[in-house]
């Protein structure tokens, strides 16, 4: 969940956790002079009109697209920024990234992968200028399945940066940038296709806090706009033609997770029944998430516990193991298009590149091999940090939001109780929360609970039942 709460200061989390927000001056200075390592090996595709959509205000762009028909089909250009282009390997840069891993996103400040000379400045995808990229060309039929791929350096112009809150209303008003018509068409045959995948696709919204008059905050769900989820398919497809690559070569790296157990599907099927959707023992959790408002306080709250199915996610190195694929997905997948943001994506591109470059061998860069075993490494521990983050900072919001009402009562929904600990876990709607709860009321009632404790310090919330 992307949390915007810009009212408070979330400096004592980046400190406790270790989480680095700066960087020495040296790599400051090495990321402003980075040039194009593959300047001479590209493709000129500067006439293919790209357009990126981000959030207001996005300035490390790892993505723009472009789609156009194909006979009764479509073909889909989606150019990534090529972060490999700027960092020579085993330089400063070079070795920055592989301790990092990752951007991870506190609310008031991103903590980045790479100094924002790169990542929002040369290496991002701005408008008007001949950027480097990694070109993805995808063929796809009249149902929106993809039939051919490939990948390829090019130097791309995107004519335009687009956000989610604008692009929404011209698609409200029928008036989309000709780059992206077709987005919103093959956005739902690509939606359509996930459900035949049986995926889990969540659409987790956003949370803003909002400081009042008085000094109190407020937390309001910020509408997820269906734009996002279209061009999430396009990521989407293209991570999917990334692991299938690496499957049937049998080289690279993908992103993996198992099956959620009996337990998992059986516990979030009665925490959706508690919140008032109807949910069979044996109904498909990915076409019921479809129908889910999740702008709504409780569409929030079951996208959330949906989230537990898909715990557990890793990588997989398909030199040292075999493919898995991810079951949230409903295939083989690798990260490849985030390589702003995630180091991952890095590696995981320049096996594709080898693959697509119609040498009899591929001719993976050897510092891929040497890097991999050490990336992944610091990917799996730079995950859980980014997990650990957003929980403590939400915690610390949650905290924030309700400690003017310790002692007032709140009405909320039983999701689960556990009797022998005499704990219950609820959802406030307003604010809306997901909350433990001292006692054990009866499961997937709404009852009344006093809101005991709010400790700002220690971000801690607690409810009790029955209420005082």
């Amino acid at each position: 969940m992307k949390l915007y709460a810009a009212p408070l200061d979330f400096r004592a989390i980046a400190d406790e956790f270790d989480v680095p927000t700066d960087f020495p001056p040296e790599l400051h200075a090495e990321a402003a002079n980075a040039r194009d390592r593959y300047a001479d090996q590209r493709r000129d595709a500067r006439d293919i009109e790209f357009v990126t959509i981000d959030p207001v205000g996005s300035m490390d762009l790892d993505q723009a697209v472009a789609i156009e028909v194909n006979g009764d089909g479509y073909r889909v250009f989606y150019a990534i920024a090529d972060v490999a282009a700027f960092i020579e390997p085993g330089s400063g840069l070079h070795e920055e990234s592989l301790k990092r891993g990752q951007t991870i996103y506190l609310p008031d400040e991103p903590a980045r992968l790479h100094p924002e000379e790169l990542s929002e400045g040369s290496a991002s995808l701005l408008p008007d200028a001949d950027k480097p990229a990694v070109l993805w060309t995808f063929e796809l039929d009249s149902a929106g399945e993809l039939t051919s791929t490939n990948v390829e350096r090019a130097v791309v112009r995107s004519v335009a940066r687009l956000d989610y809150d604008g692009v929404q209303e011209d698609m409200d008003n029928g008036m989309l940038h000709p780059s992206i018509a077709l987005l919103p068409e093959v956005g739902e045959l690509r939606a359509a296709s996930s459900l035949r995948r049986h995926a889990i696709n969540l659409r987790v919204p956003s949370v803003r806090v909002v400081e009042l008059d008085d000094g109190r905050f407020e937390l309001l769900i910020e509408p997820r706009q269906k734009m996002m989820d279209y061009n999430s398919e396009i990521s989407l497809l293209t991570g999917m033609a990334a692991g299938q690559m690496m499957q049937e070569a049998g080289v690279g790296i993908l992103r993996t997770l198992r099956p959620a157990g009996g337990d998992a599907e059986s516990t979030f099927r009665c925490e959706a029944r508690a919140l008032g959707y109807e949910l069979s023992d044996t109904g498909d959790i990915g076409e019921f998430l479809q129908t889910v408002d999740a702008d709504t306080p409780r569409g929030m709250a079951v996208m959330r516990e949906a989230q537990k199915l898909l715990r557990g996610a890793g990588y997989v190195s398909l030199a040292d193991g075999e493919p898995e694929v991810h079951a949230g997905i409903g295939g083989y997948y690798s990260h490849v298009t985030a390589p702003l943001r995630r180091l991952v994506d890095r590696y995981a591109t320049e096996v594709c590149l080898a693959l697509c470059a119609g040498t009899e061998t591929p001719e993976i860069p050897e510092w891929v091999h040497e890097d991999t075993p050490r990336g992944l490494k610091t990917m799996g521990r730079t995950s859980q940090l980014a997990n650990t983050v957003d929980r403590a900072c939400l915690n610390l919001t949650e905290a924030t939001v309700l400690r003017p009402w310790v002692g007032e009562n709140f009405t909320g929904v039983v999701l689960r109780t556990n009797e022998e600990s005499d704990t219950a876990r609820v959802f406030i709607a307003d604010p809306p929360v997901l909350a433990q709860c001292a006692g054990h009321p009866e499961e997937a009632t709404e009852v009344k609970m006093s809101l005991v404790r709010a400790d700002v310090e220690k971000r801690e919330v607690l409810f009790a039942w029955p209420a005082d």
